[in-house]
């Protein structure tokens, strides 16, 4: 279990091997021996937020990282940000932001909100979000959408109202309801789920920029994606939504493993160049 999975069948075996429970920081832990070993990225602080930097030259994308906002790091998910920075010819910066419990939602939005801020004029970010990192980048959005000029997200975590069908089921290797449902408590505490703060696929979505969301097949939050497809297309927002049969929460992380990995950094890289 030391080193990172090689093939599907791996990365499955370390999932069910390695149960992300317990606590907050036996989570942080678990999740960290999950990724397994990390690149290592450089350090630097942009706008007071401290960042990592995956690959070099020019900012080309800002990676905003899932884990329920409890768990997750630049570096779980810099192997990842590391194939997207070669795909994209520069460097992508994934920000450090504060985690819950310690610090409540909407304590995440002020480092990377922040780092936006810091990189320049209106329109010169192009944002990748995973899971609660797309939920995160969705509400960053949402907030300055002139700021963003592209949005990527990643099994985004984008509607707890009750509108989603697949939450419940038990086909998904990564994630499940009832951690998924935990996790919101330790963020969001009893704010209103059918808020357009917890729910972003309430909001108004007219003003986003163009939008790719890739999915799962077998993951609890595929309407999660499908439903906000809907919404945006509906608001007129140009929008790209692809799904991958078969597989679970997060699978791209594993791009070293996954052929379908590949092919989701691959998509992404081309609707940040286009």
């Amino acid at each position: 279990m030391s080193g990172r999975p090689a093939s599907e069948a791996e990365v499955r075996d370390r999932i069910g091997a390695v149960p992300v429970t317990g606590g907050p920081e036996e989570m942080r832990a678990a999740f960290a021996r999950l990724m397994g070993p990390a690149p290592e990225l450089a350090r630097e602080t942009l706008g007071g937020c401290a960042v990592a930097r995956a690959g070099d030259g020019p900012v080309r994308a800002v990676w905003l990282h899932g884990g329920g906002y409890v768990f997750g790091s630049p570096e779980s998910h810099g192997w990842a940000a590391l194939a997207l920075a070669e795909r994209l010819g520069g460097s992508v910066l994934l920000p450090d932001y504060d985690l819950a419990p310690e610090a409540p939602w909407p304590a995440q939005m002020t480092g990377p909100r922040a780092v936006l801020e810091a990189l320049g004029p209106e329109g010169a970010v192009a944002l990748v979000g995973d899971s609660a990192g797309g939920h995160l980048a969705m509400r960053l959005a949402l907030e300055d959408p002139a700021r963003v000029r592209a949005l990527a997200l990643i099994s985004p975590n984008t509607d707890r109202s009750g509108q989603s069908g697949t939450r419940r089921r038990d086909s998904d290797a990564m994630n499940d309801d009832a951690t998924d449902s935990r996790l919101a408590r330790m963020a969001f505490g009893d704010a209103d789920p059918a808020s357009a703060e917890v729910s972003p696929l309430l909001a108004d979505l007219g003003g986003l920029p163009k939008l790719l969301i890739l999915a799962a097949g077998d993951e609890i939050l595929l309407d999660d994606a499908l439903l906000l497809a809907r919404a945006a297309a509906l608001a007129g927002v140009r929008t790209d939504l692809r799904v991958w049969p078969g597989l679970f929460h997060l699978f791209p992380l594993w791009p070293e493993a996954l052929p379908e990995a590949r092919e989701a950094l691959d998509a992404i890289a081309g609707h940040l160049r286009t």
